[in-house]
């Protein structure tokens, strides 16, 4: 039997979204494909007492009743949801018009698989009147601790995680790859050879957890560093690919001023590689990075922290520092070993006395939380619930 993705709870976005629908009249649901975006904006349609009236922009007779939007839309009430609005950005000045009528108690719900800056006229027509939201995968917090290898495993993509066996879960992302490369990026615009970008991704999976370096792609492509650059925009604006940007400040110290990248999930991330088991990925040389980026991830949904918060550090004469989290005053360091003994380095020193952390966890593979030194901790990541709170 094949397991409901209700089976999952999803109460704190749900929650999220009530709450930004109260305050705003445009909400925006956005994150990679196959998310579990829709099934959110039902069960959040469900929810409400009002009635609640959805599009699925990828269905032609939706299109077809779309065709007069003004008309299509100026009469409903309730929530309006709009499902996969990249593919019709033109909605958005209607949506800027609807929004500022008086006196109406209609709410707006776009889903979208691309960022705002992809989907720009949505930034630009509704700029002031819409709110943001990102839909990530499965977390910890929602699969809970019991299922983290299954999790890092095949990603937190609900299908894949969810499916029955490992062969059926092994099909899902080969055939989300396929599908986003010849169906998702045309819609999205862009002009690119989808055996070309395969090759690129497959390339970034390599270099997982490391610093960007666009002469050494460049070289590989024969291609202008702009060109390469291009491309991990486009997978960063399509929720694929998470680009960590550096941190740096007047330290007197040389900085890393290019992003490290990281696969948004480690499901796809496995696929690339061509991990297929867990006995595979054990003994894979990129092990250790992909536990890092697993980690990485659950850390920063269990801050609940914007990507604009989160950041690495490093320096040319070699301290650095795998995430640091700025809220307002607040600094939070981490760093992640794939080890059940971690200890302190000398970096870790640096990076707490020149950054001022308040503190600084050590994200391990072991069992136990404890402290390794004054603001610094080891913390266990099947703990991670327990001992690393929101902020």
């Amino acid at each position: 039997m094949v397991v409901s993705l209700s089976m999952v709870e999803r109460a704190e976005h749900v929650e999220s979204l009530e709450g930004l629908l109260s305050r705003h009249r445009v909400v925006a649901l956005l994150g990679a494909r196959q998310t579990g975006k829709t099934t959110l904006a039902r069960i959040l349609a469900a929810r409400r007492g009002d009635p609640s009236t959805i599009f699925d922009l990828e269905d032609p007779r939706t299109v077809a009743r779309l065709a007069e939007p003004m008309m299509a839309l100026e009469g409903l009430t309730g929530l309006v949801v709009l499902d996969e609005i990249q593919h019709q950005p033109d909605l958005f000045p209607v949506l800027r018009v609807l929004a500022d009528r008086k006196r109406r108690a209609t709410r707006f719900l776009v889903l979208g698989s691309a960022s705002p800056d992809l989907l720009i006229k949505s930034s630009e027509t509704l700029a002031g009147r819409i709110a943001h939201y990102e839909l990530p995968g499965f977390t910890l917090g929602e699969v809970g601790v019991s299922r983290l290898g299954k999790l890092w495993l095949r990603g937190g993509f609900p299908r894949s995680f969810l499916a029955r066996t490992e062969v059926e879960s092994l099909e899902w992302r080969d055939n989300f790859v396929r599908t986003f490369l010849e169906r998702d990026i045309p819609v999205l615009g862009l002009r690119i050879a989808g055996a070309t970008l395969r090759r690129f991704w497959s390339m970034l999976a390599h270099a997982h957890g490391q610093i960007w370096n666009s002469s050494e792609f460049a070289r590989a492509f024969g291609a202008a560093d702009t060109t390469v650059r291009r491309y991990l925009d486009l997978l960063t604006s399509a929720f694929v690919v998470r680009q960590l940007l550096p941190w740096f400040e007047n330290l007197g110290k040389r900085q890393v001023k290019s992003p490290r990248i990281y696969l948004a999930d480690s499901g796809l991330l496995h696929n690339l590689l061509g991990i297929r088991s867990s006995e595979d990925l054990e003994v894979h040389p990129k092990v250790g990075a992909s536990w890092e980026g697993f980690g990485l991830q659950q850390v920063v949904a269990r801050l609940k922290a914007e990507p604009a918060e989160c950041f690495f550090w490093r320096t040319h004469s070699g301290a650095e520092l795998d995430l640091l989290v700025i809220r307002g005053r607040r600094r939070i360091g981490f760093e992640f070993k794939r080890t059940d003994s971690p200890s302190v380095t000398p970096s870790m020193r640096s990076a707490l006395a020149d950054l001022h952390l308040d503190r600084l966890d050590v994200i391990h593979a072991g069992r136990e939380t404890f402290p390794l030194g004054q603001r610094i901790r080891a913390v266990a990541l099947r703990r991670l619930l327990e001992d690393v709170k929101p902020l």
